[in-house]
């Protein structure tokens, strides 16, 4: 059996120093995540949605970015079903955290701020661009609710076809739609030799710009 305690990596392929940053976290993180895609790291725009509900229960789960908006307040956006145990969430908690990880590059971010939904008008164009069969599959699919078994989501999805047959392009449901965080604060941390990472934390201030602090790894 594999000792789980033997298991490290030495981390030294960059450097992340303040003369390296951009003032403008939003801008940082752009740059961040274009060099993600140019390096065709595998799902790189999955992260880390951590939500904390109306009881104060914490929960985790990888939800996909589907924009980054930069500027003030700038955001962060992802979509969902809003009766999905992370949709109710946010709905009686609005505030939840983002961490990418893009270990090809040895590098995380963590990200902390706000929630709101997403305009309706964005939220359906956004829908109309998803595959036939990802539409109906939002249609299909009472995300996050007990069901009997897997043939009983097959029923649906194939009721949901015929209901819809002949329209290519299905209308978004009531139920499902986009939350956009918008970040107060946001770390960038780089990999280095010796457990020695870099660390950069900026945080939002009254007037939409951001003020930057080095972490002690």
């Amino acid at each position: 059996m594999t000792n789980l305690a033997d298991i490290r990596k030495t981390y030294a392929q960059q450097v992340f120093s303040e003369a390296d940053a951009h003032p403008d976290a939003l801008v940082q993180f752009q740059h961040w995540l274009d060099e993600a895609l140019h390096a065709q790291l595998d799902e790189p725009t999955a992260m880390l949605l951590s939500t904390v509900d109306a009881d104060g229960t914490p929960a985790a789960r990888v939800v996909l970015l589907k924009n980054l908006q930069t500027g003030v307040p700038g955001g962060f956006t992802f979509y969902t079903n809003y009766e999905s145990r992370k949709g109710r969430a946010l709905t009686a908690n609005p505030r939840a955290a983002l961490t990418f990880f893009w270990p090809g590059l040895e590098r995380q971010v963590r990200i902390e701020g706000e929630v709101v939904r997403t305009d309706a008008a964005v939220a359906d164009a956004y829908f109309q661009s998803r595959p036939r069969a990802s539409q109906i599959g939002a249609w299909a699919s009472p995300q996050s609710a007990e069901i009997a078994d897997r043939a009983t989501l097959e029923a649906r999805e194939a009721e949901i076809e015929a209901r819809f047959a002949g329209i290519e392009s299905l209308p978004r449901p009531p139920y499902w739609g986009g939350f956009t965080l918008h970040p107060h604060r946001i770390e960038f941390w780089q990999g280095r030799p010796s457990r020695l990472h870099d660390r950069l934390r900026y945080e939002r201030t009254p007037d939409g710009t951001w003020t930057r602090t080095r972490l002690a790894p």
